[in-house]
Parts: structure tokens; C-alpha cells; sequence
């Protein structure tokens, strides 16, 4: 790379990445010496592109004059000549009035339909790691040997699951192996309370035993599958994107990568760990379905122990200025909504 930028390559390289984000041409010099405020002539600008493109900031398309940037492009102006527009206070109004649910299930999902349709891209939400116990457990007969078991999460989810038992209970019988299941191990994981379960159980008549073994094997198989799973709203959006729909194979790539989630929730756990908004810009996401996209990430918090991400997936060329805050206010509004529960 060659001598630092000074201010009349950052101006050009500014007003070129605003104008290209703002309607998608590629940009050329004449096109830049009209722009206010650039007192340069055509001879100067052409000279100053030809050093930006040297230095990998943009690029030439091969169908045209102009130059586009490139994303080492996008991440110098993102992390040095980018001014962030804050959301005024009646977005922010509208946005806390989305957020209201007693149900994190619930909250997330709109988390993320809502950053879809703000930044018309698509959003995604890491769910929290729910923790693998209960607060409550009731059973419910359903007919003789069916039994609905009830489980409030510590968050206050509620899940149901049906277990089938080899003897008939009574009514009496299930509050009564429900009480006590609610008193010596709420507040539990299911790995804790069989553990200790084997040893306590023995004072219990043995058919009792056997219902709440059969419970918390429930109980168990339903914390696994609540452990962490990645919330994707609007997608579809992605496809009236010409920067990727151009491109079939590279859009099936991505659409693959949303079906499994799996390398997206790595991504995203990255951003667990950072403070604050967080960008990876085409090839920096490390996903190559990802090398023409750009991943503002936030994490969130509940109580103030980060339990999970929020973000936008969109094109590289993406109204930064708007998205960041968008990201920002949202993480935001979501751990505060999440820790009035």
C-alpha cells in the first residue's frame, strides 16, 4: 500500500462510496468533479483514482469507465470517513412499541422481522442459551397412561411435552409428584436433578420413581433442543437486490447457509464476544456465501450478561450510516425489553 491517504483521496473516496451506495452506477471522474465541494479538475480526480485503485481501495468493473469500491474500500470508509445518522426519537418511539412480549421467543422474532423491514435486508437473532432447568413443572392426564407435562423455563417460556407411562396415574398422584419435583429442584438443570434424583428417589414409592424419571428425560430432550438456534426474517428480501440476485448460484449459496445456519451461528457467537456494533464486509465474515454481503452484528444482554447477537445480512453496498444505528438500537431496545421479565 502506498503513502497514507491524505485529505483529498479520503474526500474522493467518500463522495465516490456515497454516490456508488446511493444508486448502484459505478462511478467515474467526471461524474466526481461535478460533486460540490471537490474544487479538482478532471486531470487531478483521474490521477487520485488511479492511486485509490492502486492501494485496492475501488475498482474497475470491466463494462465501464467508472470505478466501484472494493471491500477493503467499504471498510476504510466505514471505519474512518463514516458519519453515523442516528435514528430520531419517534423511530426509536415506534421500534419500543414492537418490542413488548413476556415471551423471549416471542421478542426475538420480532427483533428480527424488524430489523428486516428497516433496512430492507435480512435480520437475523441468536436466540439466549435458555438455561436447561425449570422454574415449574405441572402434569396434566390426558387419558389413562398419556400425560401432558408442563414445563415453565427459568425465562418463563412455557413447553409441552406428552409422555406415554406403563401404569395408570391418578390426578392426586400427578400433583403430588409434581409438588414435589417443584420443591426440591427448581431452579435445577435436568443433568443436576438426575443426578440427584437417584439417590433421593429411594425413599419414594417405585412407581413414582418411574413417572418422574420418564419426566425429566422430557424435561432434558426439550432443554437440548431449546440450547441456541439463529431467528431469520425477510431473506426473500435479499432476492429484489440486483447487486445478488445477479448472480444465481452465488444467491443458492447463500440461501444454503441460511437453511443450515450452522457456519452463520459461528459468525454470529464471534460477535457474542465484542463490544458493541460489529461489521464484516465480504470476505471478512469468512463464509464464502457471504463475499458479496456485508454482517452488521450487535450483541445483547439480558441483565447485563450478553446472551446473544442481532444483525443484518445485506450487499456489500448498503446504506452503512443507517444500518449500524438501526443494529445498535435494536440490540438495545431487545436486552432492555428482555431483562424487564
Amino acid at each position: 500500500m502506498s503513502s497514507p491517504m491524505n485529505d483529498r483521496a479520503q474526500l474522493l473516496l467518500k463522495t465516490l462510496v456515497e454516490r456508488y451506495i446511493a444508486d448502484g452506477q459505478p462511478v467515474g471522474s467526471r461524474a466526481l468533479s461535478k460533486i460540490a465541494g471537490l474544487d479538482l479538475s478532471p486531470a487531478s480526480i483521474r490521477n487520485v483514482m488511479a492511486d485509490l485503485e492502486d492501494m485496492g481501495f475501488i475498482a474497475s468493473p470491466h463494462t465501464s469507465a467508472g470505478r466501484v469500491p472494493t471491500a477493503r474500500g467499504y471498510r476504510f470508509f466505514v471505519d474512518t470517513l463514516l458519519t453515523i445518522k442516528p435514528l430520531d426519537r419517534i423511530e426509536i418511539n415506534q421500534l419500543e412499541g414492537q418490542l413488548h412480549s413476556d415471551n423471549t421467543h416471542k421478542l426475538v422474532s420480532s427483533a428480527s422481522q424488524m430489523l428486516s423491514e428497516l433496512t430492507r435486508f435480512a435480520g437475523v437473532v441468536v436466540t439466549p442459551r435458555r438455561s436447561a432447568g425449570f422454574r415449574h413443572i405441572e402434569f396434566l392426564r390426558l387419558s389413562e397412561k398419556r400425560i401432558l407435562l408442563i414445563i415453565v423455563t427459568p425465562e418463563g417460556d412455557v413447553q409441552n411435552r406428552i409422555i406415554i407411562t406403563e401404569k395408570a396415574y391418578s390426578p392426586s398422584e400427578l400433583v403430588e409428584a409434581a409438588n414435589f419435583l417443584n420443591q426440591h429442584y427448581a431452579g435445577l438443570t435436568f443433568v443436576e436433578i438426575r443426578m440427584r434424583v437417584q439417590q433421593e428417589l429411594r425413599d419414594l414409592r417405585e412407581d413414582m420413581t418411574r413417572l418422574m424419571t420418564v419426566a425429566l428425560d422430557a424435561g432434558s430432550q426439550v432443554a437440548t433442543e431449546n440450547e441456541t438456534e439463529v431467528v431469520i426474517s425477510g431473506e426473500n428480501k435479499l432476492l429484489n437486490i440486483d447487486d445478488l440476485s445477479s448472480n444465481m448460484s452465488r444467491l443458492r449459496n447463500l440461501f444454503d447457509l441460511f437453511e443450515r445456519k450452522t457456519g452463520l451461528l459461528q459468525l454470529l457467537e464471534i460477535s457474542n464476544r465484542a463490544q458493541g456494533v460489529q461489521l464484516f464486509i465480504g470476505g471478512e465474515a469468512g463464509l464464502s456465501p457471504l463475499d458479496e454481503c456485508s454482517v452488521v452484528t450487535a450483541p445483547y444482554e439480558v441483565d447485563g450478561k450478553i446472551v446473544g447477537t442481532v444483525g443484518v445480512i445485506g450487499p456489500t453496498r448498503m446504506a452503512y450510516e443507517r444500518v449500524i444505528p438501526i443494529v445498535d438500537i435494536t440490540a438495545k431496545l431487545l436486552s432492555s425489553a428482555l431483562s424487564q421479565h
